[in-house]
């Protein structure tokens, strides 16, 4: 006996379009965030060599002169550049450099803030410096806990540090 196919081809489509349509989602997701985490970690470190090279130590220039200058290395991945996090100080030397992020994700109800306010101290001639840069990165897929999203707003907290020791300007 002889059954009628035709349909069968559309119907198995149907059924793993969902998964595959949702993967592929998910790896493009996945690529533009470690994507936009870089960026964010080569702009910091290109930022940074104006302040190293002592060009950012003249009287006006302010962390929001900085955060511009990130802000102008980061190809449009970032929707909008205010909401960049910048803290620039002055450490004793490099051991004493620690690195803490500036929200707290427990009290993340509704949307998150900056825990620490921003800081600029570029130093002087061969001064140790730590440059930190946090961002709050819009995630479009949301998949519970296999998403990107590490902050309870449903965003992902990208991070950039960098310590180095000015020239002696």
């Amino acid at each position: 006996m002889l059954r009628d196919r035709r349909g069968v081809t559309a119907i198995e489509f149907g059924l793993l379009a969902l998964p595959f349509f949702s993967i592929i989602a998910a790896i493009l997701q996945t690529s533009l965030v470690f994507l936009a985490g870089q960026v964010l970690e080569s702009a910091v470190n290109d930022a940074g060599r104006a302040i190293r090279t002592g060009q950012v130590q003249t009287p006006g220039f302010d962390v929001d002169d900085f955060r511009a200058d990130v802000c102008s290395r980061l190809y449009s991945l970032f929707p909008d550049c205010a909401g960049l996090f910048v803290a620039v100080n002055t450490v004793t030397n490099f051991q004493s450099a620690t690195v803490t992020v500036p929200i707290d994700p427990d009290d993340c109800t509704g949307s998150c803030v900056w825990s620490e306010p921003e800081s600029w101290d570029p130093g002087q001639g061969k001064s140790v410096i730590l440059v930190k840069a946090y961002y709050r990165y819009p995630v479009v897929l949301q998949m519970g806990f296999l998403g990107m999203a590490n902050l309870p707003d449903g965003t992902r907290l990208l991070g950039a540090a960098t310590v180095f020791q000015n020239e002696p300007f």
